[in-house]
């Protein structure tokens, strides 16, 4: 692999995604993609006493439903990466504490599956290992107890409020196979515009996601139109408008092949999710479900996946800081 332009590497023997798996919330078993998911839950807790435990059993359980599907033995798997949203990852921690596979707890907010898809691809293509799997989980519920209000108040929500996704993704990145493959990534840059509104998580990680593509399309020398889709992680529908708003000022033109996850993954009339999803799920699912399966039936040939991160906690937006965003980017292609 090499680095190209200001901060993209090159995969010059591209790693394969080898295989997905994507368990979704209630909410998101009623919603526009629920054919795509692997495992419909039908309650929050899933037989759990509390939220967390539900989380790390559903990050858990989309890990081994992931290592099932790809045909391969869980000793056959090097490294792990994984993340989520609660305080120091637990999610991940404890759900994944018996997998017995070396790993690596990653934040990234709700761009982290992304961040491990690149970090994953690196080491494979990097002949550190052959098999690296990565996931990425959140849960509605635990994430409303730890970042907003306890959900007993029935705070009204105001339109920009976005809904976290409760589910989790997970996929295998391999040295070898047939695709699809990781042919670029595209790390981000912390990018802070002063957004302290934690109701508005688009509008702060909008600025992210539009400096990551700008350089992206410099290093690679690529145009938004060679991608037959590029597809933001949650920024819901304010943050895909503020997106398309900003890259046209640049001379970029994205609205006839760009969407987002957060946009995709609920029907926004039907279930009042008001700006989409969000969570490190939104992402993780979307691709591990529906944008996989359009790669293996080959009606997507070139996707420009870029996940988006709000860096913040509830101490910090208590305290009056601003919102800082990240975004991740990686080319997959067939």
């Amino acid at each position: 692999m090499q680095k190209v332009g200001k901060q993209t590497i090159k995969f010059d023997n591209p790693p394969t995604i080898l295989e997905t798996a994507s368990i979704v919330g209630p909410k998101e078993a009623q919603g526009p993609l629920s054919k795509y998911f692997d495992m419909l839950l039908e309650d929050e807790f899933w037989g759990e006493k509390t939220w967390e435990k539900a989380e790390s059993k559903i990050i858990k359980e989309a890990v081994n439903m992931v290592i099932t599907k790809s045909g391969l033995s869980a000793d056959s798997i090097d490294y792990c990466f994984a993340g989520d949203l609660l305080n120091q990852c637990i999610s991940s921690s404890f759900g994944l504490r018996e997998l017995n596979i070396p790993y690596f707890g990653i934040f990234g907010a709700c761009s982290t599956f992304v961040e491990g898809m690149i970090l994953s691809s690196i080491l494979a293509e990097g002949k550190a290992a052959n098999n690296v799997l990565f996931a990425a989980s959140s849960h509605f519920c635990s994430a409303e107890k730890q970042f907003r209000f306890p959900l007993e108040l029935g705070n009204q929500r105001p339109p920009t409020s976005q809904w976290t996704v409760t589910g989790a993704g997970s996929a295998i990145i391999s040295a070898t196979g047939s695709g699809p493959y990781v042919t670029y990534a595209t790390p981000g840059k912390i990018v802070d515009k002063g957004i302290k509104d934690a109701n508005n998580m688009g509008a702060a990680m909008a600025p992210a996601a539009v400096d990551t593509l700008l350089t992206h399309f410099k290093d690679t020398g690529r145009n938004p139109s060679y991608y037959d889709a590029i597809i933001s992680g949650d920024l819901g529908y304010i943050g895909k408008e503020i997106v398309i708003e900003m890259l046209q000022t640049y001379g970029y033109k994205v609205k006839s092949n760009y969407n987002d996850c957060g946009v995709l993954i609920f029907d926004k009339e039907k279930q009042d999710t008001h700006s989409g999803g969000s969570g490190c799920a939104c992402c993780g699912t979307v691709f591990s479900g529906y944008l996989f399966n359009q790669m293996k039936a080959k009606k997507y040939k070139k996707i420009l996946l870029i996940a988006t991160g709000a860096l913040t906690n509830a101490t910090t937006s208590q305290q009056g800081e601003s919102i800082p965003g990240i975004a991740h980017a990686a080319a997959i292609e067939i």
